[in-house]
């Protein structure tokens, strides 16, 4: 069986009986749509998490990086499988008891196995959060995984990164250059992905764009929950899906 281990960074280190405890926890999680802690090694200053091994990389690495044989170009519905996987393994987190705030999530966490099923990775111990309001005000809730799947569904559609220092003015953010065209049919076109070179359902588009646009929402009150977000994505490729199953 092939595995992955990953070392933790010093920084990242805290008690160690209360580091044990969240690993412990954190392997007891299972799902489809997350990647497996298999175990761990605690030696002196040395903490290493051993996990299943994801052969398709990150989303990241296709999404955005270039190979020997340039971009990894997805197509429309790998995206959306992508993004399905991803939405019910954060649905599941959201649900559990005690439920677990992801608080990091991006598409270098995004691993995908031989077949691209997603599978979210390093879902603990806790890292700081993002989201607007967290900045803001310092308050944690699932509305801030929200937010930035939000995001994530805007580097699907688009494939540009979150930020990105190589754009000028309001293009080095995505969230700020996108969010104009994503309520607009007949103007979202010019966010799209040009590796996907046309080949996606303009309807199906516009469902995403308008479904990021609620996720992306400035009021957290106003995000979606991950079950609603996951509902809307399972249509469109089961019209008939009308609650989510995580």
């Amino acid at each position: 069986m092939a595995i992955a281990v990953k070392k933790l960074k010093s920084e990242r280190f805290q008690g160690h009986k209360k580091w044990l405890t969240e690993v412990n926890y954190i392997g007891q999680l299972h799902h489809p749509n997350l990647v497996k802690l298999i175990g761990y090694c605690l030696e002196g200053e040395n903490r290493l998490l051993v996990y299943e091994f994801m052969p398709k990389g990150s989303l990241e690495n296709h999404l955005f990086k270039r190979g020997p044989q340039g971009p990894q170009s997805l197509s429309w519905e790998i995206r959306i499988k992508v993004a399905i996987g991803a939405a019910r393994g954060l649905c599941f987190l959201h649900e559990a008891k005690p439920h677990v705030i992801y608080l990091d999530f991006k598409a270098s966490n995004i691993l995908l196995d031989a077949e691209f099923n997603a599978k979210i990775s390093d879902h603990g111990p806790s890292k700081a959060a993002a989201a607007r309001e967290y900045v803001t005000t310092g308050r944690v809730t699932t509305k801030n995984d929200v937010y930035s799947f939000g995001v994530l569904l805007l580097e699907l559609l688009s494939g540009r990164r979150a930020i990105n220092r190589t754009k000028v003015g309001t293009e080095q953010i995505l969230v700020n250059w996108a969010k104009p065209y994503l309520g607009d049919k007949k103007q979202l076109f010019r966010i799209m992905d040009t590796n996907l070179k046309g080949q996606y359902p303009q309807k199906g588009a516009y469902t995403v764009a308008t479904l990021a646009l609620k996720c992306l929402s400035t009021e957290a009150k106003f995000r979606p929950k991950m079950g609603e977000v996951l509902v809307t994505l399972e249509q469109l490729v089961n019209p008939k899906m009308t609650h989510f199953v995580i």
